[in-house]
């Protein structure tokens, strides 16, 4: 397939409309002019570094060498996606630094870097500029704030990979929220509508099985990926050292697990974190929480997840997401994690943060409408998909109640379904008071979901039954979705051994019915049954399944893993 190359869009940036509209008016902090005290204070942390005119000082899909400070020169900074077609993003010149959040995190880069003149630069690498960052509060405030900027225009503008299929398929939604809940740009075109589509596809022969296309920014096409290909093919799974031994390994990155990883790697601790979809966990799903503390106007699941997960980058934590853990095995005095491509982790310790899955409801044929009109979670892509329809969601928590409130701007009714007498057992006042007052919410209590139909395209219909009725009512709609609570993730547990009680929940501290391994008492109330292993969150038993509660079990767990690390090392020196 060949597609012309469309040139650089030439000029300064001032010449050109911003590629970042709704940043403009943050532009200076997106591209900040170091000082000379600045550059002084980074200098420890460098190392100078000569480009000639022409030369790339990184290239989109290959990883770049860590943060450039720019000296003395020019370079162009543009964005090239798998065609060879670019796009100006800014120009740099003296005093200014070339990153993203990839540089942070030594993931390939996002964008081309290009000198225009001959340069000389100063590189920070990932570690590096992790120490600058901590080590110079001022500037790692202004550095911070303008890669967390910068990815965010690149999101905006969708200078990523592009996908190509039919714009409701349920893996191209798959796909869109896999991207997004990682903060990874990416362009969505509708092959049904979009006439851009064909002139990508071009001489690509396509068959319905092939769908979506996703045309990778290193050049590679692939068809009808799943999330761990199109992750492998975009370099975010990460490779370990197999003779490196973690302080910590955190299984799960929602709230608990975040919690957990930025305050160890803050007390020093070398920390790996493992999720295998994206940083946030259910949590990352809600549209906005509003009865977290310091918010009073709300914050997005999403967003908060994203803050966490860039703080833990910040301290150094190791991220591996997607990171899919299969099982761990206590081998004496270290765990020992398998992960699902291959890779094996040691570690002194591990935290259980792996949280719950969703729950399904026990209905005939519902693996059929899996995917296929069903919804777990309530972001800007569902509620694209449901702009304008008839939807009904099942649920009577706080997690229903901010979809509800959420999806409400968008679609033209919501039937919502508990088994209930009342929304006031299990959701906060605040948003029973504030679906009350929405016209296009009706609530149906003491109902349940008896079955589903539907056509070769998905779900049409859905069958409730009321108590005490004896026919079911027949509700149309495409879009179903589903807040029934959720199970615990713990089945990657099964070969250690550890203590779970009837519901597949872990036990902790004063719970445990043996008393720990080999008899032992344990004095710390987040330990498990197993020595060095501990658990947070929603997978603990008997945990308050709240994000501000999750926080604080990811908060308090470091202090006694700091007390089991020192045990175990006196222990050891006493033998």
């Amino acid at each position: 397939m060949h597609i012309p190359e469309l040139p650089v869009q030439l000029g300064t940036p001032s010449d050109l409309e911003s590629p970042y509209s709704s940043l403009e008016y943050r532009q200076h902090q997106m591209f900040p002019r170091l000082s000379a005290a600045d550059i002084e204070s980074l200098r420890r942390f460098a190392t100078p570094m000569s480009f000639s005119d022409g030369d790339y000082i990184f290239k989109t899909g290959r990883v770049a060498l860590g943060l450039f400070v720019l000296l003395r020169g020019r370079v162009r900074i543009f964005s090239r996606d798998s065609f060879g077609r670019k796009t100006l993003v800014t120009e740099h010149d003296d005093g200014h630094f070339m990153a993203e959040m990839a540089q942070l995190s030594g993931k390939p880069a996002l964008i081309d870097g290009l000198c225009l003149t001959d340069c000389q630069t100063l590189v920070l690498e990932p570690e590096k500029l992790r120490a600058l960052i901590v080590a110079d509060a001022q500037l790692g405030e202004h550095i911070m704030r303008a890669l967390i900027l910068r990815r965010l225009g690149l999101i905006e503008q969708g200078l990523g990979p592009i996908i190509v299929g039919n714009g409701g398929d349920p893996q191209l939604v798959r796909l869109q929220g896999f991207l997004r809940r990682n903060a990874y740009p990416a362009t969505v075109i509708d092959a049904r509508h979009d006439a851009e589509a064909a002139t990508l596809l071009g001489d690509i022969t396509t068959g319905a099985a092939d769908f979506p296309v996703v045309f990778c920014p290193n050049g590679s096409v692939l068809r009808a990926p799943d999330e761990a290909q199109l992750a492998s093919c975009l370099g975010l799974v990460p490779t370990f050292e197999r003779t490196h031994v973690y302080d910590v390994a955190i299984v799960g990155a929602g709230p608990a697990g975040l919690a957990a990883a930025v305050y160890a790697a803050t007390e020093g601790l070398s920390v790996a974190v493992f999720d295998q979809r994206a940083p946030g966990g259910q949590a990352g799903a809600s549209s906005r929480i509003e009865n977290y503390l310091g918010f009073p106007t709300g914050i997005s699941g999403q967003a908060l997840a994203a803050r966490a997960f860039q703080q833990a980058l910040k301290f150094g934590a190791h991220l591996a997401i997607p990171g899919k853990v299969i099982g761990v095995e206590c081998e004496g005095a270290q765990f020992m994690l398998k992960l699902f491509d291959g890779q094996q982790i040691n570690a002194r310790t591990v935290v259980v943060a792996s949280g719950a899955t969703y729950r399904k409801p026990y209905v005939n044929g519902f693996e059929r409408f899996d995917g296929r009109g069903i919804y777990y979670w309530a972001s800007p892509i569902e509620a694209k998909l449901a702009r304008g329809q008839d939807i009904v969601l099942i649920g009577g928590g706080n997690s229903a109640g901010q979809a509800t409130v959420f999806l409400a701007n968008f679609a033209r009714s919501i039937r919502v379904l508990i088994r209930g007498a009342d929304l006031h057992a299990s959701m906060s006042k605040y948003l029973v008071d504030r679906i009350g007052s929405l016209p296009n919410v009706s609530v149906c209590t003491r109902c349940t979901l008896h079955a589903l139909d539907g056509d070769e395209a998905g779900l049409t219909h859905v069958r409730v039954r009321r108590e005490g009725d004896a026919a079911d009512e027949v509700v149309a709609t495409r879009h179903l979705f589903l807040f029934i609570g959720a199970d615990p993730k713990t089945d990657w547990l099964a070969s250690s051994g550890v203590e779970l009680d009837s519901r597949g929940f872990v036990v902790t501290g004063a719970m445990l019915r043996s008393g720990g391994q080999g008899g032992m008492i344990h004095a710390f109330p987040l330990q498990t049954s197993l020595c060095g292993m501990f658990a947070v969150g929603d997978a603990r038993a008997e945990s308050t399944k709240r994000v501000a509660s999750a926080v604080g079990d990811g908060a308090a767990v470091v202090s006694q893993i700091h007390a089991y690390l020192s045990q175990a090392t006196a222990t050891m020196q006493n033998v």
